[in-house]
């Protein structure tokens, strides 16, 4: 063998050496790929939301139910979600006479109101989270009402117990901006003692379970 041909043939040998190593998997980077979030299916059952509205002579409350929504989280900390109402479920709490119970849930459920029979579905949907401290987060969000749309941010808590999450939430909104203007200060004049003041509640808690 003369001394060029010995050349090629150390400088193929290195070249080979060097392909097989380069083609080797890399444990490494497999070990730090992250895990996956993990999504939540809001129990429907064992969720509720309550409502709470004032006015200058008292204040009502009631109910409402979700149908449907998901918790996503990834090591236990909140990075989004959504929930579903059913607008036709509204219910009025406070008031134990049944023929008084009936007509504020009446107009509830009118034009003057919700439009339930036009706008069944109401929806929220997260947008942004931030942690504040262990379990608590400020939520900016979504929120559709009557077909209108506007942002809402509030603070929530969530806890994680094995496969289960509960979410809480005190969401305060301005029925105005959905269109919902019936005895607002802001809109007529002269309504005295009539007015219905133009904030209201949404006490959320959703119980959701792991998929």
């Amino acid at each position: 063998m003369n001394r060029l041909q010995y050349l090629v043939l150390i400088v193929f040998a290195v070249s080979l050496s060097a392909f097989r190593f380069s083609a080797d998997p890399k444990p490494a980077k497999i070990n730090r790929v992250a895990g996956k979030a993990i999504t939540y299916k809001v129990d429907e059952q064992n969720s509720k939301l309550t409502w709470l509205a004032k006015k200058v002579t008292g204040e009502h409350s009631g109910n409402v139910k979700v149908t449907g929504g998901s918790l996503v989280l990834d090591k236990n900390v909140l990075k989004g979600g959504s929930f579903d109402i059913d607008t036709r479920t509204i219910s009025v709490t406070d008031i134990t006479d049944p023929e008084t119970n009936g007509k504020l849930l009446g107009h509830l459920k009118s034009d003057d109101f919700f439009a339930v029979e036009k706008f069944p579905a109401a929806k929220f949907v997260i947008t942004s989270v931030t942690p504040t401290g262990a379990g608590k987060y400020d939520v900016k969000g979504k929120l559709t009402i009557k077909g209108i749309t506007n942002d809402v941010a509030f603070p929530a808590t969530v806890k994680v117990d094995g496969n289960k999450v509960q979410a809480d939430a005190k969401i305060t909104i301005d029925r105005t901006k959905y269109g919902i203007k019936f005895r607002s200060k802001n809109f007529f004049e002269n309504l005295g003692d009539k007015t219905i003041y133009d904030d209201f509640d949404l006490n959320v808690t959703l119980a959701a379970n792991k998929q």
